[in-house]
Parts: structure tokens; C-alpha cells; sequence
């Protein structure tokens, strides 16, 4: 088992590399100093990707967001909705039926709704992190864990 290593992340550049869904952009974060690194497809470069080859102990690479656990997040979700009109309107969203909306305009007109939806998702994400760290000896110093979403 590799040693655990303690350094500073920054909890907004992870965040943002977790959530990402470009395949064409690849994340890494530094174990050695905590950073993270991004590298687009179109700006390989090959002294880098030879570094990163080279020195798998130092770069991790950042697993890509996962839209098929989004999608059960938010059938979840539309199952937890009583709202009648409010889940029927979802549940069309969901299968791809007209009229066509994004889920975050039709949930401003649902304030409490919206919360509920953030919540599961901030809880999902904190812990897919969580784990990623753990299963890689990098562990977060509960400060008061901070909320993953700006007020």
C-alpha cells in the first residue's frame, strides 16, 4: 500500500475537474504538490505527457464526470417530487419528450424543489470525491466540510 500524502488541494479546482465532461480535456492533480493540471487534446504536450507517463506515483488522472449516474440522480429525484405537474413535466424532460427545457429553468419556478435537487447532487459528488481521495492514500481534514455549491 502506497504511504499517505498530505497536501493543500484547492476544493474549487477539484471540483471543477470532477465535474467536467470534455473528453478532449484531461485532468490531473499533482500528489506531490496538490495542483491541478489541465491538458486539452489540441495542446498535448509531449514533455509533459512523457512526465505524466513516466511518473504515474506523482500525476493521477481525474476520472471524467459521469452523466449515467447524473441521469439516476435525477430520476431519483423526479420520483421524490409530489408535486404532480411538477413530475410530469420532468418525467417528459427525462424521456426526451416536448417541449424541450433544461431541468434548471423549470426548477426556478420550484424554489424548495431546486434545494432538494442541488442537495442530492452536492451529496453525490462530495462523496464520489471522497472516495476517489481515499482510494488514491489522499484524505480531506474535515473542517467543517465546505458545501460544494456558492451561495
Amino acid at each position: 500500500m502506497a504511504g499517505v500524502h498530505s497536501v493543500e488541494i484547492s476544493w474549487e479546482d477539484l471540483l471543477a475537474a470532477f465535474t467536467n465532461g470534455e473528453a478532449e480535456r484531461i485532468y490531473y492533480l499533482d500528489r506531490f504538490t496538490g495542483e491541478i493540471l489541465c491538458v486539452a487534446d489540441s495542446d498535448k504536450d509531449p514533455v509533459f505527457q512523457q512526465q505524466v507517463g513516466s511518473d504515474n506515483a506523482r500525476f493521477l488522472e481525474i476520472p471524467l464526470f459521469d452523466y449515467g449516474a447524473e441521469r439516476q440522480i435525477m430520476s431519483g429525484f423526479v420520483s421524490s417530487v409530489e408535486d404532480p405537474y411538477l413530475k410530469k413535466l420532468l418525467t417528459s424532460l427525462l424521456a426526451g419528450k416536448k417541449p424541450y427545457g433544461k431541468i434548471e429553468d423549470i426548477l426556478s419556478f420550484f424554489p424548495d424543489e431546486e434545494e432538494k435537487l442541488v442537495l442530492m447532487k452536492d451529496q453525490y459528488l462530495s462523496s464520489r470525491l471522497k472516495v476517489w481521495l481515499e482510494e488514491n492514500n489522499l484524505f480531506t481534514v474535515d473542517r467543517s466540510t465546505p458545501s460544494l455549491t456558492h451561495p
